[in-house]
């Protein structure tokens, strides 16, 4: 993760959490964001049966130094839930859509908060760089 400066300019608007949904392939992807846009980013990932919401307390506490970025997954919390049957509501399915994500926000570079259920989608986010589409083992 990167150093983070020991002498920040940070405004209360910096730290406050601000609430967005972006089109993720047609899917509506709700998120919370907090933090200064040139800090390091960190992507929060939920558990279940949760969202985003689960962050709220760090958001304000954590947004002082890092760009904080909570999504819900598809399904869960204020994101959309598309049918089973034009979704697959799988982990390998929502880290690529969680992936999607972070394209379409920009976000070249990011360490992962995972929770619970966001840890397998987290690591398969960490490691889809690595692997072909079928993973022969770990």
């Amino acid at each position: 993760m990167t150093r983070v400066n020991e002498n920040p300019t940070i405004t209360d608007s910096d730290a406050m959490t601000t609430y967005k949904t972006v089109n993720v392939n047609g899917i509506g992807i709700f998120y919370r964001k907090s933090g200064p846009k040139d800090a390091p980013v960190v992507l929060l990932l939920h558990g279940y049966p949760s969202s985003s919401r689960m962050f709220e307390p760090l958001l304000p506490c954590l947004g002082k130094h890092y760009r904080l970025i909570a999504p819900d997954f598809p399904g869960f919390g204020l994101s959309q839930a598309p049918d089973r049957s034009v979704f697959e509501y799988t982990f390998k399915h929502l880290a690529r859509t969680m992936r999607e994500f972070t394209d379409v926000l920009g976000l070249p570079q990011y360490s992962l908060f995972m929770q619970d259920y966001g840890g397998p989608v987290g690591f398969r986010m960490a490691l889809a760089p690595l692997l072909l589409e079928q993973p022969c083992g770990i």
